[in-house]
């Protein structure tokens, strides 16, 4: 408990100065508190029957049995247990399950010369959780090379507060392979906007994390657009700036846009699906938006088989995982490859996503 009062006590600083300390104090709220706060409730329950039931013995003079049978303490105490193991698992297993998810998506839009193209997404690596760990992330860098993917997107949120945390992993990043490219957006831990920095420090933060991006081999996209080309043909990639209901609204979608062919498949990254709600759907001609952001919270349930398909993420975005299609509008949001807050992740391992642009 004096732990947790002395990690609340200045959340911001202590992730920035102490992350070592703050991802153990994280870890014990969910491994120890969070279960005990489960086994304590079935347990007062408990106490509560067994008093009630003292007191109606009392009152009505029956000598019926009132001892204690334990059976809610039990079942809080096995809840409790399975919690617990469940976050353990998580933390140490959980967070380093890379999956590789393919989707396929169709537009009579794409030229012909794109038919087949294969896009690998990822998103969310929050390098400041990883506390230096490399050989996990190598790991999924050896996935995506072997994916042979012609473009490789990275769709915000390099970092949790500043771009210090970035620099030991540009060795590992530059090793991501693509056949015609590596794009990169900013996400809204990019911008240093989770501390006490000041303008000058945020300034010099997000000057060097775009540094970074290019030393790792992606081109950054700031509110602009390229053409990218296959044997004479072109679609267009829209890169934007953060832009989220609840965050910065950075992302200036009509300058990306200016001068992009309006018969183009265009493709947008863009770091909050919320900004595809919002500014896309049925306002703007695009495509396939990619994004990121939601981290499937890092904890949910999914079974294609059964179409079970749940994360507490839900009650907060209504597009939280995997393809939307709406129309001729695609949304892909990519469950992320790092972690934040809970350091772990349940039935939401990281993710890669191999996406295969088809014409029809």
């Amino acid at each position: 408990m004096a732990g947790f009062i002395y990690m609340f006590s200045d959340f911001m600083k202590i992730r920035s100065q102490q992350p070592r300390l703050m991802m153990f104090l994280i870890s014990g709220l969910f491994v120890l508190f969070f279960p005990l706060v489960i086994f304590s409730l079935f347990h007062l329950l408990d106490d509560f029957s067994w008093l009630s039931q003292k007191i109606f013995h009392k009152i009505t003079r029956k000598n019926a049995d009132a001892s204690r049978r334990k059976f809610l303490t039990k079942t809080g105490l096995g809840l409790a247990g399975l919690l617990s193991g469940t976050f353990i698992y998580g933390i140490v297993w959980g967070k380093f399950d890379y999956r590789v998810l393919r989707h396929k998506v169709y537009s009579k839009r794409l030229p012909e010369a794109f038919d087949g193209l294969k896009i690998v997404q990822i998103s969310d690596a929050h390098f400041g959780s990883f506390l230096d760990n490399f050989e996990p992330v190598k790991r999924m860098v050896s996935m995506i090379n072997d994916l042979s993917p012609d473009y490789v997107f990275f769709t915000g949120d390099m970092v949790n507060s500043l771009s210090d945390e970035a620099e030991a992993w540009i060795p590992v990043f530059k090793e991501i392979k693509a056949k015609r490219g590596k794009f990169s957006i900013f996400g809204n831990h990019d911008y240093a906007d989770y501390g006490y920095y000041t303008e000058e420090e945020k300034e010099r933060s997000c000057n060097r994390l775009k540094e970074i991006h290019g030393e790792m081999g992606f081109q950054i996209m700031e509110n602009e657009h390229v053409l990218l080309e296959k044997r004479g043909e072109t679609i267009s990639l829209i890169g934007v700036h953060n832009w989220g209901e609840r965050f910065r609204k950075l992302g200036d979608l009509d300058k990306a846009m200016q001068d992009v062919p309006p018969e183009n498949f265009k493709l947008l990254l863009s770091h909050d699906p919320t900004h595809w709600e919002n500014k896309v759907l049925n306002k703007k001609d695009i495509d396939l938006t990619l994004s990121g952001h939601t981290h499937g919270m890092q904890l949910g349930i999914e079974i294609p088989k059964w179409h079970i398909k749940w994360s507490p993420i839900k009650y907060r975005y209504k597009r939280w995982a995997g393809l939307y299609q709406e129309g001729g509008q695609y949304l892909h949001i990519n469950r992320g490859m790092g972690v934040l807050a809970y350091p772990g992740r349940v039935g939401m391992p990281p993710e890669i996503s191999l996406i295969e642009l088809r014409k029809g």
